[in-house]
């Protein structure tokens, strides 16, 4: 059944990630993500786009990604900070940060530095930039660069690793699902109903990011789903040193929509 909520917070969550780093494995990246938005936010399926460098989603109001990766086995991925006190309506829009990456060549640092002199051009973010040797996220809310050390990272609307209750399961999830002896295909699955977990953190354990209660409760599952808002696409993206495979799931309202699977081989 939809839930139906109050008036509209003006800066809600757009991702949720999880993902294991470790970069001496032959699959230093393991990458598990939902994209939350409002449903009447129109955006295109996970493709290559146009200029044959992306292979992103797309949102089509603003042009810019959430999630994305290149032939070069680069990837991108971007959350929003939740505080709606510090919501500017002027900002450039952040998907733009995902697609600027994957379209050039600068290392994850070089990029960074870059940003930081322009971050303060949007709305509060967090990045996570992956340039095929090393692995950064940078928060614009503090300025701060983030270094991760092996081992299963996750990042919603605050800084990364924050425990908010969604975070800590999924991230306990990844860790037991991997230590399990699944085929390809098992693991894929098993971490994809990790993203699917619908259930709410209790009150007490809400976080405080000055949006409504009936929203922090909504927006504490890792699936959110909504008459309004909600998550609209699942993604698994595994790096590899031959390849990279990037699966997106779709939903309307809490219904699949379709799926896409796509793979490349790195020379």
């Amino acid at each position: 059944m939809a839930v139906f909520l109050p008036a509209k917070p003006q800066n809600t969550g757009m991702c949720l990630i999880a993902f294991n780093w470790d970069p001496t494995a032959d699959t230093p990246l393991l990458l598990l993500a939902n994209r939350d938005e409002f449903h009447a936010r129109p955006a295109a399926a996970l493709a290559w786009w146009d200029d044959g460098k992306v292979l992103a989603g797309r949102d089509l109001r603003a042009g810019g990604g959430w999630l994305g990766v290149n032939r070069a086995g680069r990837l991108a991925a971007l959350t929003n900070y939740r505080d709606p006190s510090r919501s500017k309506p002027d900002a450039l829009s952040r998907g733009g940060l995902v697609s600027g990456f994957l379209q050039g060549n600068e290392s994850a640092a070089d990029y960074i530095a870059r940003l930081r002199a322009e971050a303060d051009r949007y709305n509060d973010f967090n990045l996570l930039l992956y340039d095929g040797r090393r692995l950064l996220g940078y928060e614009s809310r503090f300025d701060c660069v983030v270094r991760f050390g092996s081992g299963v990272h996750a990042v919603s609307n605050a800084r990364f690793d924050t425990p908010w209750p969604k975070l800590e399961k999924l991230k306990a999830g990844l860790r037991q699902e991997m230590s399990r002896a699944h085929a390809a295909a098992e693991l894929d699955k098993a971490l994809f109903q990790l993203l699917l977990d619908p259930s709410l953190a209790a009150d007490e354990h809400l976080p405080r990011t000055g949006v409504p209660l009936e929203w922090e409760r909504l927006l504490s599952a890792a699936f959110i789903r909504s008459a309004d808002y909600g998550t609209r696409a699942a993604s698994l993206v595994r790096v590899s040193r031959q390849g990279l495979s990037f699966t997106e799931r779709r939903f309307e309202q809490g219904e699949p929509t379709g799926e896409t699977s796509l793979q490349i081989l790195l020379s």
